[in-house]
């Protein structure tokens, strides 16, 4: 009868533990895994409940070898073998696309004339709203009409608004 009434206990034992086991994981997988699974849950709402940040636009900082330049030739007037007077003006082009370019910036574009009889000439051109340039027109003087007048971009300073 003791034996008896032992094996009933050890019977009971068991039985409860099956039934809380079975009770406190509801899809019937094995402890860990369901606890494994409720941290993977807090984690997935954690991370869905933060804001998405706020993507700042990048843009491209221009190189010198970005833009091309040429010379436009506004007015002339020669004195035969006495060489000319010129007046020119810049004529940039972005080789990029114009979306890269920061529209809040002002570019400074620095440029060297050489031709002038007194020396190379250094001028500042400033590109603003990605399209908008502003000049000063160069008065020169040529030592003969043969004279070739040629330009460079020696220099771009990025400056904001």
């Amino acid at each position: 009868m003791v034996i008896g009434a032992a094996a009933a206990v050890i019977a009971a034992v068991i039985g409860t533990g099956i039934v809380v086991v079975q009770a406190t994981n509801d899809d019937n997988e094995p402890a860990a895994t369901a606890a494994e699974s409720s941290a993977l849950a807090d984690m997935a709402t954690t991370v869905d409940d933060e804001p998405e940040p706020d993507l700042e636009p990048t843009f491209a900082e221009p190189a010198v070898g970005d833009f091309t330049i040429e010379l436009r030739t506004t007015s002339r007037q020669c004195f035969g073998s006495a060489g000319c007077n010129l007046t020119v003006e810049p004529k940039l082009s972005y080789v990029g696309v114009s979306d890269e370019l920061d529209p809040d910036a002002v570019y400074e574009i620095t440029y060297e004339i050489k031709g002038d009889e007194s020396g190379p000439i250094l001028e500042t051109a400033e590109l603003s709203d990605q399209t908008t340039l502003n000049y000063t027109e160069t008065s020169l003087t040529t030592k003969s009409a043969g004279t070739k007048v040629s330009v460079k971009i020696t220099d771009i300073v990025s400056t904001g608004l």
